[in-house]
Parts: C-alpha cells; sequence; structure tokens
C-alpha cells in the first residue's frame, strides 16, 4: 500500500482498458477512478461522471467489519473523517479502496451509480395522484390480489396513488378483511379493536354503528396519529340506501387554497380540539384541519364533524375560523366531486383515511342487513409491501 499523504497534497488514478473489464453491473463498469483533495471522481465505461465525498465512502463501507452480516444494519460510527486519501483501485470493474489505516472498502459500480449525489432514487412507490374530474377507482379480482405478486402490486399502487381501490369476487368469509390486510403487515388496533364490525347495533358508542347517514369524514382524528389506510369489506348488504360516499379531501383542500387564501391558511394554522368518549375511553387530541409539510404540501386532513369537541379559541378568531371551516364543507361535499355507490357482497374499498374523506347515506335496517368488517394499516406497510414485490417484478 502507498504511503498516504494529506487530502490536499495528493492524486492517484487508474483507469483500466476497456478490454479488461467485466460487464456484471448492468452496462455500468467503471473505467477511471481519481482521488483528489477530500473526494473521489468515477468514470463510468458510458463517460457518465460522479464525485463522491471520502467521508461518505467511508460511512457507507459494505463490508463485514462495518456492516452485519445478516441484517445489514451499519456497525461503522463515523465519528472521524479520513486524515488521508485512500489508494482507489478498479477490481472487475468497481471501486476498491485502501484507507490509511490498513482497511479496506469495495464498492458495486452499479451500486454507486444508483448512489450518486444528485440522483433521484428510484421508488416503485407512486405519487399521489389528484382525482380529475370523473374519476372512478381502480378494480382488482380478489383471485389476482391472492393469486399472484401482479395483482398484489396493481391494488397497492392504486391504492396508494390515488388514495382508493376496489377489490372484487371475493368470498363471503368471516374475517376475510382481516387476511387480506395480514399480506400486508399487522392490523393497527384502535379502541374499537383490531377488527371492527360496521351495522347497526343497539347502545351504539359511535354513528358508524346506527342507520343514520354519515357526512363524509376522517375516521379517529382524535387520535395523535390516525390509522392510515382502512380497508372495508362487505359481506351483506340488503338493507334500502346505505350507499357508500368517497371524496379526495387533498383536491377539495387545494381547491380551497386558490379559492380562498385566507380560509385556507386559518385551516391549516388553527388547531382545534378532537375528543372521543365513551364508558372506558377518553381520547383527545389537538391539530388543525389540514396539516402541511415544510414545503407547504397537504400532509393529512382532519375532519369528522361529530367529534370535534368545543371550540377553544379567542374571540375574534372564531367566527373567521367558522366561516373558513363552511367554505371547507362545501367544496368536501360538492357533488361534483363525491363518488357514491353500493358496495356489494364481496367487494373490500381500501382508502387513505388521512387523506380521502368518506360517508354514507342513511340505510332502513329494517328493509334488509347491512354488514361491512374494517380494519386499518399502516401506510409505511403498504409502501414497504410494494417496494419487496417490485424487487421479483
Amino acid at each position: 500500500m502507498t504511503t498516504a499523504t494529506p487530502f490536499e497534497a495528493r492524486q492517484t488514478r487508474v483507469i483500466w482498458p476497456m478490454s479488461e473489464l467485466t460487464d456484471h453491473s448492468g452496462g455500468h463498469s467503471l473505467v477511471d477512478a481519481l482521488t483528489s483533495g477530500a473526494r473521489v471522481t468515477l468514470t463510468w465505461e458510458d463517460r457518465q461522471q460522479a464525485h463522491f465525498p471520502l467521508s461518505w465512502l467511508r460511512d457507507h463501507c459494505p463490508c463485514t467489519e462495518c456492516r452485519h452480516t445478516a441484517t445489514r444494519e451499519r456497525l461503522y460510527i463515523p465519528l472521524e473523517l479520513p486524515d488521508s486519501a485512500p489508494e482507489a483501485r478498479l477490481e472487475d470493474g468497481n471501486l476498491e479502496l485502501a484507507w490509511a489505516d490498513g482497511h479496506i472498502s469495495r464498492f458495486d459500480a452499479g451500486w454507486l451509480r444508483q448512489r450518486r449525489p444528485g440522483q433521484e432514487s428510484v421508488d416503485p412507490v407512486p405519487a399521489r395522484r389528484p382525482w380529475a374530474e370523473g374519476f372512478q377507482p381502480a378494480r382488482v379480482a380478489h383471485a389476482d390480489f391472492v393469486g399472484g405478486a401482479a395483482g398484489e402490486r396493481a391494488w397497492l399502487t392504486a391504492l396508494l396513488r390515488d388514495g382508493l381501490v376496489l377489490l372484487e369476487d371475493g368470498p363471503l368469509a368471516d374475517e376475510e378483511v382481516s387476511r387480506l390486510a395480514e399480506r400486508i403487515g399487522p392490523l393497527r388496533a384502535t379502541n374499537f379493536g383490531a377488527r371492527f364490525d360496521v351495522r347497526s347495533k343497539p347502545n351504539p358508542n359511535n354513528a358508524a354503528y346506527t342507520a343514520i347517514g354519515l357526512p363524509l369524514h376522517t375516521d379517529l382524528p382524535n387520535w395523535r396519529q390516525p390509522p392510515d389506510i382502512q380497508l372495508l369489506y362487505c359481506l351483506e348488504n340488503d338493507a334500502e340506501g346505505g350507499e357508500s360516499t368517497f371524496t379526495d379531501g387533498f383536491a377539495a383542500a387545494e381547491a380551497l387554497r386558490e379559492r380562498s387564501p385566507e380560509a385556507f391558511r386559518l385551516l391549516s394554522e388553527t388547531p382545534i380540539d378532537f375528543r372521543f368518549q365513551d364508558e372506558e375511553h377518553d381520547i383527545v387530541w389537538r391539530a388543525p384541519i389540514l396539516t402541511l409539510d415544510h414545503d407547504g404540501q397537504l400532509l393529512e386532513v382532519r375532519f369528522n364533524n361529530w367529534i370535534r369537541d368545543s371550540l377553544r379559541l379567542p374571540l375574534d378568531q372564531a367566527d373567521a375560523w367558522y366561516r373558513a371551516y363552511r367554505e371547507f364543507w362545501n367544496l368536501v361535499h360538492d357533488p361534483r366531486h363525491r363518488l357514491e355507490f353500493s358496495l356489494l357482497p364481496g367487494q373490500m374499498i381500501a382508502f387513505d383515511n388521512r387523506r380521502v374523506l368518506h360517508g354514507r347515506n342513511a340505510f332502513n335496517p329494517n328493509s334488509g342487513r347491512r354488514h361491512l368488517q374494517g380494519t386499518y394499516l399502516d401506510l409505511d406497510l403498504l409502501e414497504s409491501r410494494l417496494r419487496v414485490l417490485a424487487r421479483s417484478a
């Protein structure tokens, strides 16, 4: 190994002839590696170049001393920057770095190309797509979902992209919703349990367990972390009425932002109280109707008129908040942007509870039976599952 010298004084270059390269990295073998100062400049065979900081390369060393052999979790702690440049070599078109302390790091050329600075990562998780006029949810057959990766990928992609997807022609089997959900991950339990039955019952502790109509809403905004994804599986639906309703809350919020910026600002900056109470629970959280990220993009909608608690705002702010709330209410319930249909036995609707608002028309419990089973899943698990399935696509 060559004696180490300070960053600013050392340059090493190694170039291999094209004929000696082995095409094992998808046609992206390295042909040049230049160490200069505190970085390494790499050139691939198609003449694409990238600059990597030495500190980044040392931190990402994939060897068994720096990564656990089974979990691949990092063992190395990058508390100090390398104090001298390593010797750079090319081995079969890949990068090998010999550090001054004797440590050897070997990097796959294709892996480095995917992670070069400024290169966006390729993620199979789709971007959210707002509903266009006339939007209808994608439909996936139950047999396709359970029969292979392609059907499951189609279902996950539609749900993550549109916030709503319909599964069809499923069996009329108790707990089928749980079995489908568990293909993705553990069920998200709430005060209503891990799996719940939606039907009219005596002494209900929630409006969902009555026959009344339910205006559009999101579930459990009184939780610090409301459930992400809701699944509702229809087992029986012979009653008159009870049509399911949905709308894209993000689209309504963006319409509010464009039409009435001040109303949008009030609903996104003013926390209000949400509360659920029964004999066993008293769950309270305070948050705005609309939550934005640091770039001002929508993260979630918390909208549920039944469990809005007493409005605790200064006198001079209350009227303006109510005006903003009514304006958003009208946009959410605009029939031009609302989906309405009856779930059939064997169908399951899945939707993003923190984006898509859902509701139900009133039904007559004396005209027939209506029974849905539901559960929740975490968004992280859906995205994880899609990435896993994409590995074999």
